[in-house]
């Protein structure tokens, strides 16, 4: 005859075991909230690319989750990096010391992101780092718990150095930013230029938010390289290509932009932008999922998103559906996740995160449109391929990450 249990001990059981149960999978969200910090430019040259817009990215994540994971709220906070590593390091520290911030995005700057990244890796924390380029965050400066997300200096340099090469132009002169993004475009370009048989012929390095880019520019055309490549952003960029212009340099030589966003289409216009090609990680007019995304961001900024806070927004959509599916914000275990999921959205084609923190997805080879050839507002680029991750990103087997397992 089968043992009956009393309905009281049944009561017991449930009330007992199940809610002790409960509690302990609840005592994995630290603090009882979920908080997400939006560490970016908010005023400064890269603050339009990002800043504003980014936190509204991840407000937007946060909102479409449901604003709670695990029954526990999650709250967004924001500070403003002033594109200083020292001021990012501070509020980081604040963050993960004091404010018990579980995971830290954006980082639009690589000296800030580097800073950022080891704060990460001595608290095993939390960092996905959508804003920064430089490929050494997933190299020597690599943490096991510091994703890199959007896009690279790798990813950026292989394809303006493999669309230029291909027409036929092998003398290059470089034109960079003075600081950890500008140095280690260059050092990626140079290696694609050379790999692909062309040579450097020159280069040289102007402040960061330069004011005058008439020296660096008559430098670049004194070499009379038949390609002048850009490793600079934003305002920097829309600036030395509107100087290049008016000294009427794009002529006789191409520019090329390693780093180019809508936002910089948008404030260059499409008569100095036109025919110009590169790499991106997101087009808002790409497919119906895009535009639709894009609609509603536009509706809150007045502007279409740029690929940092499209990838701002997957980043936090993502991260949120790890914590769901780990059952804890613990960083190493949502790390764990991550990298046995597949990332897929409006923004992350083909995604999936490898061990050494590098996001790989497809990314896409466009070009400038004629001014003639577009047909409404933001209407800016031609999608001529797309990239596969595995080809535009550095293949893992010549990463220097020390954090890979070796055999």
């Amino acid at each position: 005859m089968p043992h009956r249990h009393h309905p009281l001990f049944l009561s017991c059981l449930l009330a007992c075991g199940l809610g002790a149960g409960l509690g302990a999978q609840a005592q994995k969200i630290s603090d009882d909230v979920v908080r997400i910090g939006v560490l970016s430019d908010m005023s400064g040259l890269y603050a339009d690319t990002a800043g504003r817009g980014s936190l509204e990215s991840a407000r937007m994540a946060v909102e479409d989750f449901g604003g709670s994971v695990l029954g526990k709220k999650i709250e967004v906070v924001w500070a403003d990096h002033q594109n200083k590593a020292d001021v990012g390091a501070t509020h980081a520290r604040t963050w993960f010391d004091r404010d018990g911030v579980d995971l830290i995005i954006n980082l639009n700057n690589t000296a800030v992101a580097v800073a950022v990244n080891n704060l990460a890796r001595e608290r095993s924390k939390l960092v996905m780092n959508t804003g920064g380029a430089s490929d050494i965050l997933t190299n020597e400066h690599c943490a096991p718990t510091a994703i890199h997300y959007t896009y690279d200096s790798y990813a950026l340099a292989k394809g303006a150095a493999d669309g230029i090469l291909a027409q036929g132009k092998k003398d290059w002169f470089i034109l960079g930013v003075d600081y950890a993004f500008g140095k280690a475009m260059a050092a990626n370009l140079t290696e694609f230029v050379q790999a692909g048989g062309g040579r450097i012929v020159g280069s040289t390095f102007h402040p960061l938010n330069a004011s005058d880019f008439s020296s660096f520019l008559l430098q670049a055309q004194g070499s009379k390289a038949p390609v002048i490549a850009l490793a600079n952003a934003t305002s920097d960029t829309v600036n030395a290509i509107k100087a290049a212009n008016e000294f009427g340099i794009t002529k006789s030589q191409t520019i090329v932009p390693s780093l180019m966003f809508i936002n910089d289409i948008h404030a260059l216009g499409l008569k100095h932008g036109q025919g110009m090609v590169f790499t991106t990680g997101f087009y808002w007019d790409r497919n119906d999922e895009t535009r639709a995304w894009a609609r509603r961001f536009f509706g809150k900024m007045k502007k279409m998103p740029s690929m940092i806070q499209a990838g701002d927004y997957s980043a936090v959509t993502q991260y949120l559906k790890a914590v769901q599916a780990a059952g804890t914000d613990d960083a190493q275990a949502v790390v764990k996740q991550l990298q046995g999921m597949k990332l897929s959205d409006m923004f992350a084609q083909n995604g999936r995160l490898r061990e050494d923190g590098r996001m790989v997805h497809d990314m896409f080879l466009v070009q400038v449109k004629k001014p003639a050839e577009s047909n409404y507002p933001w209407d800016y680029y031609k999608v001529l391929t797309t990239i596969s991750g595995d080809q535009a990103f550095k293949p893992l087997s010549k990463s220097t990450c020390k954090y890979l397992k070796v055999g």
